[in-house]
């Protein structure tokens, strides 16, 4: 254990240090970053040896945030899930790993559904895309079923006009799309996915779908020249089984690289709330490559 400890220090500075930051404004497209960033790093993580924390996901129960996110583990060489607590969103606590696989898990996607609470964290180690559900929110989650099998990163799933509607990364440039009548149904490919092939820019996932105003926004992670460059949003024109039509919105890129400090090299994820008319806040996460 001694020999093993003593590479630590080796092992954090050779691995990408990400941290999470809260940030807010009067729209999900310009977004500032308060003064008390990173709200949550690798040294707040108390029951594993942590070199990172990223993708960051939110959700509001009894006037309380409760954010899950993807904890690195240096000693087991792979990633589970952990969560946070705060009730003002300025200061979190953390509690505890509550999601652990012998593969690796990252971008838990956790969200309600008939007054239950699911999470489909990326499970690309096991080559599925795995759906828990809350079985004791916030610390206990059981695997139900696989949605799909293959190759998947990063998916992001979103309920609109009696659909749900699951966006994933293939391989490393493509988008696909996988629509079912049933969260716990049967899944069906879209009939234009792949929706983007060879384009690094904007292929992968990179945040909680949003719906607001009529309007349906897909944030993507821009991933050239490097991986977690920048995030970029997209604006949805048109999805039915049979079409998908988007563009780029005006505001974009919504988040980069400060660089400087906590997200001073890149931005890859976003979950962005609505409090009220004017005034937002996201859960987001940032870089230090140094």
């Amino acid at each position: 254990m001694g020999s093993v400890l003593r590479m630590i220090p080796f092992i954090k500075r050779t691995r990408e240090r990400w941290s999470i930051g809260i940030y807010t404004g009067k729209d999900p497209f310009n977004l500032d970053s308060p003064r008390s960033n990173p709200v949550l790093t690798c040294a707040d993580i108390t029951d594993v040896i942590a070199s990172s924390v990223a993708d960051p996901f939110m959700v509001y129960e009894n006037e309380i945030w409760y954010m899950f996110f993807e904890v690195y583990n240096i000693l087991s060489g792979r990633a589970s899930i952990g969560f946070a607590t705060s009730k003002d969103t300025s200061y979190w606590k953390y509690e505890q790993i509550v999601l652990d696989e012998p593969f690796h898990l990252s971008y838990p996607y956790v969200f309600r559904w008939d007054h239950e609470y699911y999470m489909i964290p990326e499970s690309r180690a096991a080559s599925s895309v795995r759906l828990y559900k809350a079985m004791d929110f916030p610390k206990k989650w059981v695997a139900v079923r696989n949605l799909l099998e293959g190759d998947y990163a990063d998916p992001s799933i979103l309920y609109h006009n009696g659909k749900w509607w699951l966006f994933a990364l293939r391989g490393h440039d493509e988008l696909t799309l996988h629509y079912s009548d049933n969260l716990e149904g049967r899944w069906y490919a879209h009939p234009k996915s792949p929706l983007i092939t060879g384009n690094k820019h904007i292929s992968r996932p990179g945040g909680r779908m949003i719906v607001f105003d009529d309007r349906i926004i897909r944030y993507t992670q821009d991933d050239e020249p490097t991986y977690g460059h920048q995030l970029r949003a997209f604006e949805i024109d048109v999805l039915t089984t049979t079409d998908y039509q988007e563009h780029e919105i005006a505001q974009t890129p919504v988040l980069k690289a400060s660089g400087h400090g906590w997200n001073a090299d890149g931005m890859h994820n976003i979950d962005s709330y609505r409090l009220s008319e004017n005034r937002w806040i996201a859960c987001v996460d940032g870089v230090c490559r140094k």
